[in-house]
């Protein structure tokens, strides 16, 4: 009996609309190894390794008349080369242009009548390096029955590692009749399961009405576009900010300050934050707060069935944002933090670090559903922070050299930060909304500068200026309370 989805996966694949695609991606950039990586190369790793996520050969199909929940069914016409694509940069490839490119292409959609993913091999960047960028929407991986593409495609050596083929053999569709009797027998077998799915069916019916609310004229200001410097309209463009920054780093100023190095990475984001605010002329006072939605891992309780997802929680964390005192504030953020730490169920760091594959793509993928699940909660932003392996890892023997995450924008929310800690190095992947938030790259500039901020105050003969940059110009005039960051 094919599979059916769970209310949080309909939900998802409803509500997407043009302004808000459902769809996590990653980033990695490759370095040009011993052996030719192209985008045929691409081509027969996935085709090699699709097997390990059969869910990524299956399409959502509907009951006749909405008699039950959708299910996953093989796509019979599945055609690899649809899904994985190939492009270029122009000529000189520089970052610059490698953000643009993925700007655009995560505010497409995906095709809702195919499998729900799409990746892409980049070529032309400087240094004959190549990137590959996988979209999976947020219905497609759940971490428990299946993990992101990403996982299974990228190996601890640059040695091939043999996969089985499945042979795989697309199974036929259920006819209309077939999946109408599916949905009343697993309706009789698990009506609990039945019941979640009708209640979830009137939120989504809800959902559509006050959908058809906004689309209204409205007089007078909106009030949720003016709750905070990241509440407000999506439009359907969005802006895709990388940066990287050194491991190291933070471990000097954990080690010196105390807390983790989570710690301080959630310190970087809010002096990140208060120093863009200010750039903009946003007013900031000491009391400025923005509350983040911040998914954390838990171990599962003694007995029960463990993956991905439901070891994952959220977490509302409040960012100190107003706090001139560098220092100050990662202590402000390491007490916030201090209740999950000592619930002892956190998962430490090297834990997650070690598990099989490249493991951060699943987690951010699992972190922006149950951020999701949190939206009634008033929050400003998502911030995904996944540890990974420390050690390089290889795609058909070419080793990754950097990856970045990027989470997908819920509406009313137009940014979100994704982070991953990969072989020395720490990485933000930032989504914008390309209307309603101003220079997202001055952003970026700001956490390497809140970072550089830290790392002096631990080491003062270590200042380390932001690589290649200018400083940030502030507003004097911008109301902030004390010296900005």
């Amino acid at each position: 009996m094919p599979r059916r989805l769970d209310a949080l996966d309909m939900t998802f694949l409803d509500e997407e609309t043009s302004t808000a695609p459902r769809q996590v991606m990653t980033l990695a950039v490759i370095e040009p190894g011993e052996r030719t990586f192209d985008y045929d190369t691409l081509v027969r790793v996935v085709n090699e390794r699709i097997g390990l996520v059969p869910r990524y050969r299956q399409r959502v199909a509907t009951v006749p008349g909405g008699f039950g929940a959708p299910v996953w069914v093989d796509d019979e016409a599945f055609d690899l080369t649809y899904h994985v694509r190939r492009s270029a940069l122009p000529s000189p490839g520089t970052n610059a242009a490698l953000r643009e490119l993925v700007s655009r292409l995560i505010a497409r959609r995906l095709d809702l009548s195919r499998p729900l993913w799409e990746a892409y091999f980049i070529e032309g960047l400087e240094g004959g390096r190549v990137a590959v960028l996988i979209k999976s929407h947020q219905a497609l991986v759940d971490g428990s029955v299946t993990v992101d593409l990403a996982q299974v495609l990228l190996d601890e050596t640059p040695h091939d590692r043999d996969v089985p083929s499945d042979g795989w053999v697309p199974r036929s569709e259920p006819g209309g009749m077939s999946l109408v009797a599916g949905s009343l027998v697993d309706a009789a077998l698990n009506p609990r399961r039945a019941a979640v799915r009708l209640s979830s069916g009137f939120d989504r019916v809800q959902s559509r009405v006050g959908k058809v609310v906004q689309t209204l004229p409205v007089v007078g200001p909106v009030a949720a576009d003016a709750a905070g410097p990241f509440s407000g309209r999506l439009s359907q463009h969005r802006r895709y900010v990388t940066v990287s920054t050194r491991l190291d780093d933070y471990r000097l100023v954990r080690d010196v300050h105390g807390g983790t190095v989570n710690d301080v990475i959630m310190s970087t984001i809010a002096g990140g934050i208060r120093g863009w605010m200010l750039t903009q002329a946003e007013p900031v006072s000491d009391k400025t707060r923005l509350r983040a939605m911040v998914p954390m891992s838990v171990a599962a309780p003694d007995g029960a069935p463990t993956s991905y997802g439901s070891t994952v929680r959220g977490h509302l964390l409040t960012l100190p944002v107003g706090e001139t005192n560098p220092v100050v504030r990662l202590h402000q953020v390491s007490y916030a933090l201090k209740a999950h730490k000592e619930t002892g169920v956190a998962v430490a760091a090297n834990t997650l670090a070690s598990l099989p594959g490249f493991a951060p793509t699943t987690f951010h993928a699992v972190g922006a559903r149950v951020a999701e699940t949190q939206a009634h909660h008033p929050y400003d932003l998502v911030v995904t922070n996944v540890p990974g392996p420390q050690e390089r890892m290889f795609i058909a023997g070419s080793p990754i050299v950097e990856t970045y995450p990027g989470i997908p924008l819920s509406p009313g929310r137009t940014l979100s930060i994704g982070v991953t800690s990969y072989a020395g190095g720490v990485y933000y992947g930032l989504v914008a909304d390309r209307e309603a938030v101003a220079e997202p790259e001055v952003l970026g500039q700001c956490l390497e500068e809140a970072l550089a901020e830290l790392v002096e105050t631990a080491s003062p003969t270590r200042v380390r200026a932001p690589r290649g940059r200018a400083p940030v110009r502030r507003d004097s005039g911008s109301g902030a309370a004390g010296a900005p960051s």
